[in-house]
């Protein structure tokens, strides 16, 4: 996995519903490691595994230290606000998203114990999007709106 390369909007494995995945091994903390180098480099706060091409349920959510989570599941969902989501699969594009403002998610750390996280507002907006990147949903999907926007010369 040499280079860092986001999947882009129009590549089939972002479609596809991501397999669970059944031991954490080497190559899952390898995948993960490389999923942190792509996140940071693309300057977001979230990724899936899919975005990188592996169709397996891994996610990484970083609003302020990243956590990691496999086969992530919300278990809990509360409350509803129509935000603005963009997502680094789909460059120069923003839509407004209704998400839950509040959520518990359970899943496994690279440890394989389970974890129960609750997520709120932004950090809640941040795991329903990349959860939903596992099962070949993108937020364009779900937008009441969409629109181009121009990308910053910073």
């Amino acid at each position: 996995m040499s280079g860092v390369a986001i999947r882009i909007y129009g590549d089939p494995v972002l479609r596809q519903k991501a397999v669970p995945v059944n031991k954490i091994d080497r190559r899952i903390k390898r995948l993960v490691r490389y999923m942190e180098e792509a996140m940071e480099k693309a300057n977001g706060i979230g990724l899936a595994a899919p975005q990188v091409g592996v169709s397996e349920r891994v996610i990484i959510v970083k609003i302020r230290s990243p956590i990691v989570v496999v086969n992530p599941v919300i278990t809990y969902m509360e409350g509803e606000e129509l935000g603005e989501e963009g997502c680094l699969s789909i460059p120069n594009v923003v839509g407004d998203v209704s998400r839950a403002t509040r959520i518990i998610v359970k899943g496994l750390d690279l440890n394989e114990r389970e974890i129960e996280i609750e997520a709120n507002n932004l950090s809640a907006r941040a795991f329903q999007h990349e959860i939903d990147h596992l099962d070949g949903i993108l937020f364009i999907d779900r937008a009441i709106s969409i629109r181009k926007v121009e990308k910053s010369s910073e």
